[in-house]
């Protein structure tokens, strides 16, 4: 495989902080997707120059010489197809790093769901298209994948080793939004992420949904969430979520919790993957290389990559550049690019017009709030990955109440409020219960 030329710049400002890696550690998997944006290649082919387990460990030890406040997604293709996974989730574990993986879950056998919690697995992503067997394993392209995918999560429940749902979403899928949730609620997730299509790799064949469609959608997942407050429910590469959030109820301070170092889009800024050839990229869904990690150490490529100069500091185009949301959505940026446009282009499935009101700013940039020292304490006592957004959601909650002091009685009363109580198991849930075809 051939590279491109590496463009960096000298960075001008302090480097970013990287909140969250994904690394595509391989191309094998045993199911052939339409919607994959590697296009996958079987299992037995992979490719000769993937990365090694010695290449994926000098990366972790580079990340975590910055500090261990990133999560690590090792995915693929499908991650379980490499026997030396465990080898790589113990390495970045003993450095202080969270590992996670990104699975299709058909490959969870209880023997690997041991043998991935004892390397110190943080949690597992399980993907589930459709609680619909004949449309999940048509999607998936394998028949029988739905039902060895929720015996997965099975013995992720069984062995206590945590684990989310991913949901793509497609104009097939949509109406099974409730069931899904229901689904996540009663089998013992505590996030469920709802991943919209970016039209590359295989899903460049895909029809997706329409802006109309996709608007309706994601306030259809706000509302959810407000249903559902022991559930973390999120959208996945639909950054102008915050913006319609607001639109719902611009006095909640929740919804101001955004910008670059929120809900918007953080390729480039906070997160990137690397191909399994090496290559640095802003997303899984930007193409372009920023640099190789086998001829330039990916500290240096996260600092320097002039693509994420610009994504750090965005002049943003078009409606996206115009738009009063700007700060707490700022579009899409893979989407400009796959419909053969520039990164900083409008999203061009954003159907909002902008009306040339005033930006506005999120409330973490703008009312700063003071933290108790105990509070603090317990802050710093969650998982570096996750602290971010948690000192978001509190003091979002606190500036709710009225309040500009954080105390942990705050603190208890929202985790009280988002995981008061612990999921039911007694009640079974069958995928036999929606037999409607989409």
């Amino acid at each position: 495989m051939s590279h491109p030329a590496l463009t960096s710049v000298a960075f001008a400002q302090p480097p970013s902080e990287l909140y969250l890696l994904a690394i595509n550690i391989t191309r094998r998997c045993n199911l052939a997707c339409e919607h994959c944006y590697l296009d996958a290649q079987t299992l037995q082919q992979g490719a000769d120059n993937e990365l090694s387990t010695a290449d994926i460990n000098r990366v972790l030890d580079q990340v975590a010489s910055r500090g261990t406040r990133t999560m690590v997604v090792l995915t693929g293709g499908e991650p379980l197809a490499r026997s030396d996974l465990e080898n790589m989730i113990s390495h970045g574990t003993e450095l202080g790093l969270s590992m996670v993986v990104g699975s299709n879950g058909t490959l969870l056998t209880r023997r690997r769901v041991a043998s991935l919690k004892a390397a110190g697995t943080m949690g597992v992503g399980v993907s589930i298209d459709s609680l619909n067997a004949d449309y999940h394993d048509a999607f998936r392209g394998l028949n029988g994948s739905l039902s060895r995918t929720l015996a997965g999560i099975e013995h992720c429940r069984e062995l206590k080793l945590s684990f989310q749902i991913h949901f793509t979403v497609t104009r097939h899928n949509y109406s099974e939004l409730d069931n899904i949730i229901e689904f996540a609620r009663l089998k013992g997730a505590r996030v469920i992420n709802f991943f919209f299509l970016i039209c590359t790799g295989r899903a460049e064949s895909r029809s997706d949904l329409s802006p109309e469609q996709y608007e309706q959608i994601l306030s259809k997942i706000i509302q959810a969430q407000a249903k559902h407050p022991e559930l973390i429910i999120r959208p996945r590469c639909a950054p102008h979520f915050r913006r319609i959030a607001h639109q719902l109820n611009p006095q909640s301070a929740i919804n101001q919790v955004s910008g670059l170092d929120g809900d918007g889009c953080i390729a480039g800024s906070h997160y990137c993957r690397i191909t399994p050839e090496g290559d640095v990229t802003a997303c899984p869904y930007i193409e372009h290389s920023a640099g190789n990690i086998h001829q330039q150490d990916f500290i240096d490529i996260w600092d320097q990559a002039e693509d994420f100069q610009r994504l750090r500091t965005p002049q943003l185009q078009g409606a996206c550049g115009e738009c009063e949301y700007r700060k707490l959505c700022g579009g899409c940026r893979a989407r400009p690019v796959a419909m053969g446009g520039d990164l900083l282009d409008a999203d061009p499935f954003c159907a909002y017009v902008p009306q040339g009101q005033t930006v506005i700013e999120p409330y973490n940039q703008t009312q700063p709030l003071q933290w108790q020292v105990q509070a603090q304490e317990r802050l710093n006592r969650i998982p570096g990955f996750i602290q971010k957004i948690v000192k978001q959601r509190v003091e979002a909650y606190v500036l709710e109440q009225g309040d500009r002091l954080v105390t942990p009685e705050h603190m208890r009363e929202m985790i009280a409020r988002r995981f008061g109580s612990e999921p039911s198991f007694k009640r079974p849930f069958s995928h036999s219960q929606n037999r409607t075809k989409p």
